[in-house]
């Protein structure tokens, strides 16, 4: 799915478009046990209640592709003949209303989920979208469409208490100590099957989304959708990159190095966003070796970083570069000190060394503050 494919299905989940007209669930405890079912017409629904689960579903398609929500794919085999497959088909050409499918879906989550203590929610909602058709200058016709898009939406939300606060009690006039009991939280993980692909459905994919882009539980997806290949975070595809960069480099890695890929890659997102392009961004190995080699890496350790590189990522040669640097701060750290520059001035950090002592230099020009204090350097 694109950026305007996933824009386009997010506008389904407002209350006053009824979309959505019933909830699907449970609650399960710490012990792995359902609480209770959820099974509710939205219609039924105060507007206030609704609007908080049109929230709640929203939330699990929201955060930035590539980083929070990451495509799954299944093999030509998997959709033939999986268990997994044949489950995630069943429900949403019932629209979540065969009771036993639901019932082993609950059981399959509740089965390989890791939530520690946490209590938990499982949310689930189907939609049919009659796709409007849309001419080649991209000009929407709402008469017409091109094919109805049946899909359904489950997210995993974690159970809070929430927090003792004085409530104004009007008979007594008098605040008094209250507690509202467990709290729904946003969703921490979900998925929409299938995914929406060119604006129609794709069963050899599913969008899958984790609030914290550092820990997508791996076992959800191994354990639900059974992929042969489990998507690196975007902090693990991080690291994975610095690693293999300082790794493979050894002392060829130097300041200057990493300053000219950051701003190369820096500069390829800067590109893409001016764009607008809908797609997500690109960038290859062999763009990161013509950035190494112009900065004076030896071609032995530019192989060997190629290497390493996708041995790290899983095998592939394209990244996306979103998820490769930091892309608002440019960051140095020693066991004692962290320095912290806006990437754009990132060029200005340079490294030496002063009679024997290794130092990072940064120009001080203009006004300099230590804990909110101006000091002056002397000469």
């Amino acid at each position: 799915m694109n950026q305007n494919e996933l824009k386009e299905i997010r506008r389904r989940f407002r209350p006053d478009k009824d979309n959505i007209s019933r909830i699907y669930g449970c609650y399960v405890n710490a012990a792995k046990e359902i609480v209770t079912r959820i099974d509710m017409s939205l219609g039924l629904m105060e507007q206030e209640e609704t609007e908080m689960y049109y929230k709640i579903l929203k939330k699990a398609l929201s955060g930035t592709l590539g980083r929070n929500l990451i495509d799954i794919e299944f093999s030509t085999a998997q959709v033939e003949s999986s268990d997994e497959h044949r489950l995630l088909q069943a429900l949403r050409t019932s629209h979540l209303s065969d009771e036993s499918m639901r019932e082993l879906m609950y059981e399959r989550i509740i089965e390989t989920l890791d939530f520690g203590d946490e209590s938990y929610v499982i949310l689930m909602a189907s939609d049919s979208y009659d796709v409007p058709y849309r001419g080649g200058d991209g000009e929407v016709f709402d008469e017409g469409s091109s094919e109805v898009f049946d899909y359904f939406i489950c997210c995993v939300c974690p159970v809070k208490d929430a927090k003792a606060a004085l409530r104004y009690e009007s008979e007594e006039r008098a605040f008094r100590g209250a507690s509202t009991g467990h709290v729904l939280g946003a969703p921490e993980i979900g998925f929409m099957f299938p995914s929406f692909d060119d604006r129609c459905a794709n069963i050899y994919n599913l969008l899958y989304y984790s609030r914290n882009v550092s820990e997508i539980h791996d076992e959800f997806i191994k354990g639900i959708f059974n992929t042969e290949s489990i998507p690196l975070s975007a902090v693990a595809q991080k690291e994975a990159f610095g690693d293999s960069l300082s790794f493979s480099l050894g002392d060829k890695c130097s300041l200057e190095v990493v300053q000219a890929v950051h701003e190369d890659i820096r500069e390829k997102l800067a590109l893409h966003k001016e764009s607008k392009e809908p797609e997500l961004p690109e960038i290859y190995i062999e763009d990161v070796d013509d950035i190494l080699r112009k900065s004076g890496v030896p071609d032995e350790k530019i192989n060997f970083f190629n290497e390493e590189c996708q041995k790290q990522l899983g095998g592939s040669d394209t990244f996306n570069p979103g998820n490769l640097i930091e892309t608002k701060k440019f960051e140095m750290v020693t066991p004692e000190v962290k320095i912290t520059v806006d990437p754009e001035y990132a060029y200005r950090i340079k490294t030496g060394i002063i009679d024997g002592e290794k130092y990072i230099l940064i120009p001080a020009d203009g006004d300099v503050a230590v804990n909110g204090i101006q000091v002056n350097i002397e000469e």
